[in-house]
């Protein structure tokens, strides 16, 4: 068993992190998971906890805490009728194979590889927060039939690879689909828990070599549970922050923190 002082650099970076992606959470309304995962891959890597898998490790803990974040959004926001309950139960089989097929790709990568698939997806995602128009559109109404099997699929699929909810990818694309950024927001939060859900479960039976301590499968425990009591602690703070303040520079200033971060983590994979 770790020894307390082994243990206790772990709590404080994990107390830190928790309580930024609180914060950010709130502020912006984003998805924890995109700020979790590159922020468990340095703290783990800084304590010493590398080996060739630790991104799966930093995928499975982050789609943990998504189970418990996306299920308290979604009780909020459909206490204010803004879930799109049509959508929800329309999507969720292609969005659960997409995630466990996911699952089964990631658990099966080298953590290099899934450093890059996050670096790359995580500069698209930057890239469109910095400069996507709210006028955009791919159609007028959310596809149905094969587009949306295809659609949803790559909606689970994609989120597991990087470790995150419906946010980054659903509200885009609902919002591209003409549906109100209000309802796309909320439904998003759906999401999160059809992904998480199926895809934890399957990155619970897995083994993972060099794993942090106190990790089943590839969720990794203390960090599971630090992450969620500190962001329930400093999300409240995030949301009387983003009343009092103008969000639309503050999403800018984070689409460009986010595109430095996957910068960097692709800058770490061709060994620079």
């Amino acid at each position: 068993m770790p020894e307390f002082s082994t243990i206790l650099p772990m709590i404080a970076l994990l107390m830190a992190i928790g309580a930024f992606a609180g914060v950010i959470a709130g502020l912006l309304g984003v998805g924890g998971g995109i700020i979790l995962v590159p922020a468990f891959f340095y703290a783990f890597g800084h304590l010493g906890y590398g080996g060739p898998q630790l991104m799966q490790v930093c995928l499975a803990t982050s789609l943990a805490t998504i189970i418990v974040t996306s299920a308290r959004s979604v009780m909020s926001h459909n206490r204010k009728g803004a879930v799109d309950w049509v959508v929800l139960r329309s999507w969720w089989p292609f969005i659960g194979s997409g995630a466990i097929v996911g699952m089964l790709v990631a658990s099966s990568l080298r953590s290099t590889t899934l450093q890059l698939i996050f670096g790359v997806l995580a500069l698209i995602a930057g890239l469109y927060m910095a400069f996507g128009k709210s006028h955009w559109r791919l159609g007028q109404a959310m596809p149905t039939g094969p587009k949306r099997m295809g659609i949803g699929a790559g909606v689970g699929f994609f989120s597991v690879l990087m470790g995150i909810g419906g946010g980054s990818f659903g509200v885009p694309m609902m919002s591209l689909y003409n549906l109100p950024i209000h309802r796309a927001v909320a439904t998003a939060a759906g999401f999160g828990i059809i992904i998480a859900v199926p895809s934890v479960i399957g990155f619970l039976l897995i083994n993972i070599a060099d794993a942090p301590p106190y990790t089943i499968g590839a969720v990794n425990l203390p960090a599971f549970a630090v992450v969620i009591a500190m962001t329930l602690l400093t999300a409240p703070l995030g949301v009387k922050l983003a009343h009092r303040m103008d969000p639309a520079p503050l999403k800018r200033i984070f689409a460009v923190f986010i595109t430095i971060v996957a910068l960097n983590m692709l800058r770490k994979v061709a060994g620079w």
